[in-house]
């Protein structure tokens, strides 16, 4: 099994060992890393297919500083997933660099980067993509399927994700059994289990009422408290007052930042 991208240390001896390319970002210091957590130049998305060419993305750029609840806003086709993709290392942008934490994500292996998404990424879906049959407890614990460490201790720490979230009682519950918003926080929940520093939500309350989606965003909201990144694309406007900044993206563009936009900005 491959090395864990676990700090700046791992991305500095790849790069010493000529894995980084040369496109590499130099690592900043500490505190440079603190305030430019994510780091995004000139990010350029262009999808080619039978028709003319989509440019999804175009010339993207972007400072967030560790700790920051930064939502992301935009009509449909704005771009806001295609980024959200690229920026988990999902999706190879066209050109541009994405750099997490001092590490240039594009630049690395494809062996590293899945370790980077392991090691550093926690995805909450608007679908949830829970599998049908596996309990709660057992979809928390996917994530630990490949550290090296005891089945009774990947259990407990499944467990207390769980406890977290409010579903401790519902563990050996499986999806179909479970409402909504349950089982979004069992989404949630496995986005944790890895206790990654960067949480990234697509559209999680999409899906819910009213209702159900105060409770989720009160709980993301707990979670930034504690000093989580997080990145949450959304096009509920009614949320964004839990954001710290909310960018607006229009045909792969940073429009603007709410509330600065112009009146009538779509969202």
């Amino acid at each position: 099994m491959s090395s864990t991208v676990t700090d700046l240390d791992t991305f500095q001896a790849a790069e010493e060992a000529g894995e980084a390319g040369p496109d590499a970002v130099a690592p900043p210091s500490a505190d440079g890393r603190r305030a430019r957590f994510i780091e995004v130049r000139g990010l350029v998305k262009t999808f080619t297919g039978d028709g003319a060419p989509v440019q999804a993305v175009r010339g993207l750029d972007l400072v967030v500083p560790e700790g920051t609840f930064l939502g992301v806003m935009g009509q449909s086709g704005s771009g806001k997933s295609t980024f959200l993709a690229m920026l988990g290392g999902l999706t190879h942008p066209t050109s541009g660099t994405i750099a997490v934490d001092g590490i240039d994500l594009y630049a690395l292996s494809g062996e590293r980067l899945a370790d980077f998404r392991r090691e550093y990424l926690g995805f909450v879906f608007q679908s949830f993509n829970l599998v049908p049959y596996l309990t709660a407890l057992e979809n928390v614990t996917l994530p630990l399927a490949v550290k090296k460490m005891p089945a009774a201790k990947k259990r407990g720490r499944a467990l207390e994700v769980l406890e977290r979230v409010g579903l401790a009682d519902r563990a050996s519950h499986l999806p179909g059994k479970l409402s909504g918003g349950e089982q979004e926080r069992v989404a949630i929940a496995r986005a944790l289990v890895n206790e990654p520093p960067l949480i990234l939500a697509d559209e999680p309350t999409g899906a819910l009422d009213t209702e159900t989606t105060t409770e989720i965003m009160d709980l993301f909201a707990e979670l930034h408290r504690e000093g989580n990144t997080i990145v949450m694309v959304t096009h509920n406007a009614e949320i964004q007052l839990y954001f710290d900044r909310t960018i607006v993206l229009r045909d792969g563009r940073l429009d603007c930042d709410l509330p600065r936009c112009a009146p009538n900005t779509p969202l």
